[in-house]
């Protein structure tokens, strides 16, 4: 590896946290993007120089560049690398470069469910002393960062298959979590692309390597059966017929406790806070993962009862006058209902669920499916498309969502506006969860804003 680098957008989840490992391990950084942000103030604390704006000025001499998909190729930045012939990674292969650091690699992949399990494995890792290296897409609770590298033995990371990158990798043990379509902006041929980019994974990685798969996920399932003609090993989590089963989960407010069984034997109970099944799934991974490496189980297994979840993933974000607001990422039907099922452990109480669909082409592929997403709620709203830069699809809006999406309203504008207008309509037991990867995440801020500007008129 080279002595110096520079991200191009290094404000990012996980631009910040690659470009902060390598500040750990003494590399020089730099980088620019267009906002400042409290990820690059960290990073500025640890030693790294960032500008804000694109130039090509920003770019230092001798240096490999890093940059993501959604870097466009008349970046400044990008088009001075090329010009000089400097090195440029993808996001991706800067990732691969530090899983072949020399540390035992614990992989997590899948259309849901990577961040909450990569980041599940490194809390647990580090309330055990054990000093793991990570670097994943979202911020650890009470740990406060997204990335950390130290002199344990284990590297953990979730594994992005939204642009075909997870081929690059190679982890020692790796979870796929579940296959579902999504990305179809990439995958023109939608689930059978998937399916295909996941069979090159697998089929590229060592053959001491160790799969754990959800066995009881149709896009699993479907991979299992592509690959049963090669010489590949891997072993299955479920809640049914699989190595490791959970059995007897029980969902109480505040804990979910299940048993889990390995190869028909009872292995152990675990406790998590986490709400929904499909935190069991995630619990259940991360423990086979673990448990697969052979260290002390009875070392980890408490600090899984203390995880309260990733940033942005059922996050407790606010409350006031009796009203809670919540944020969570899910910007795919199968992670809002995920998501919405959690919300089931409140007895008697109001859920209302405010979306915000994330990109014309998802909302667009995947119409029907968000359609049937939305059933456990009392109550339905529907905001603009958050574009991510995509162009306009014709007929394809948070209005035309709306209006067939049963009893669903539909409130226009950025999320100021929309916090605004639901405000009045709220009441105290009501339970606001805002859905979606873009500004909505904004949600609670801006509630807590509009209560105050109503206060001061009220007085």
């Amino acid at each position: 590896m080279r002595e110096k680098y520079h991200f191009i957008a290094i404000g990012g989840i996980g631009m910040s946290g690659l470009a902060k490992y390598l500040l750990e391990n003494g590399y020089e950084v730099s980088g620019s993007d267009i906002v400042d942000s409290k990820y690059i103030n960290k990073l500025r604390n640890l030693g790294a120089r960032v500008f804000i704006g694109h130039d090509e000025n920003n770019l230092p001499e001798n240096c490999t560049v890093v940059a993501s998909t959604a870097i466009k190729e008349d970046n400044p930045e990008l088009l001075k690398a090329k010009r000089l012939g400097l090195p440029i990674l993808h996001r991706s292969d800067m990732l691969a470069e530090l899983s072949r650091m020399g540390k035992f690699f614990l992989g997590y992949s899948g259309t849901h469910g990577k961040t909450t399990t990569s980041g599940l494995s490194s809390y647990v890792l580090e309330k055990s002393g054990l000093k793991p290296s990570y670097v994943v897409g979202g911020i650890l609770p009470e740990i406060g960062t997204n990335a950390h590298s130290q002199d344990g033995k284990f590297f953990c990371a979730e594994l992005d298959e939204s642009d075909g990158t997870i081929v690059k990798y190679s982890p020692d043990i790796v979870v796929i979590n579940n296959i579902e379509p999504d990305h179809l902006d990439f995958y023109k041929n939608g689930i059978d692309s998937i399916l295909e980019t996941f069979s090159d994974f697998v089929s590229g990685l060592k053959e001491t390597s160790i799969i754990l798969a959800n066995n009881d996920n149709d896009g699993v399932c479907q991979l299992l059966s592509d690959i049963s003609q090669k010489p590949i090993e891997y072993l299955t989590y479920g809640l049914n017929d699989a190595d490791y089963v959970a059995k007897n989960i029980e969902y109480g407010e505040y804990f979910t406790t299940f048993d889990i069984y390995y190869k028909n034997e009872f292995l152990t109970e675990l406790k998590i806070c986490l709400k929904g099944i499909h935190n069991v799934y995630n619990s259940l991974a991360v423990f086979a993962s673990l448990h697969q490496t052979k260290i002390d189980m009875e070392l980890v297994k408490p600090h899984f009862a203390t995880f309260s979840g990733m940033g942005r993933r059922f996050e407790k974000v606010c409350e006031f006058n009796g009203i809670t607001v919540y944020d969570d990422y899910a910007h795919h039907p199968t992670e809002i209902k995920a998501t919405l099922s959690s919300a089931k452990s409140f007895k008697n109480r109001n859920i209302i669920a405010v979306f915000q669909p994330h990109r014309f082409t998802r909302l667009n592929s995947l119409w029907d499916d968000f359609l049937q997403a939305f059933d456990e709620v009392n109550r339905a709203i529907v905001t603009d498309v958050f574009s991510a830069s995509e162009p306009p699809i014709e007929g394809v809006s948070g209005e035309n969502f709306a209006k067939e999406l049963d009893d669903a309203e539909y409130i226009s504008g950025d999320i100021k506006t929309v916090a605004k207008k639901l405000l009045p309509t709220l009441k105290s037991g009501d339970i606001v969860i805002g859905l979606g990867a873009g500004t909505i995440t904004a949600l609670g801020k801006e509630l807590l804003n509009a209560n105050e500007e109503m206060s001061k008129v009220g007085n």
